[in-house]
């Protein structure tokens, strides 16, 4: 496999990974005081289901890169008016709510785009 295969093969995987680790921080704010143990955890499993989706999404692209590059760009895509809208009526600023959709969606939408021409550079290697 030629490097610039290689490269275009691990770079969505690591980005997808790093980007789900990024999501998944935010769960975090479910721990504090004033709430047990359980409801604490109870908390963190409620905040951690997009981080699973999201591990989930990746297993299908990692086996389906087609597939999964389609899914995350729809995702990345498809979730940035609502995310871009909820943090508009939070903090009334176009800039913030912006950065965050940007912070949020673009890696997902790198990834699904990076899965995509993957799966057509290998294609595209692959004698016949």
């Amino acid at each position: 496999m030629k490097t610039s295969i290689k490269i275009l093969h691990w770079t969505p995987r690591i980005l997808c990974i790093l980007a789900i680790l990024f999501i998944s921080l935010f769960a975090l704010d479910s721990f504090g005081p004033g709430r047990t143990i359980w409801q604490q955890i109870s908390a963190f499993l409620m905040h951690m289901i997009p981080s699973f989706v999201l591990l989930a999404l990746l297993i299908v692209a990692w086996k389906w890169e087609l597939v999964g590059g389609i899914l995350f760009t729809l995702i990345g895509l498809g979730f940035s008016p609502f995310i871009f809208t909820h943090n508009y009526h939070m903090n009334h600023s176009v800039g913030m709510s912006l950065f965050t959709v940007l912070m949020t969606n673009f890696p997902f939408m790198l990834v699904g785009v990076l899965f995509i021409i993957g799966f057509f550079k290998k294609k595209r290697q692959v004698p016949v």
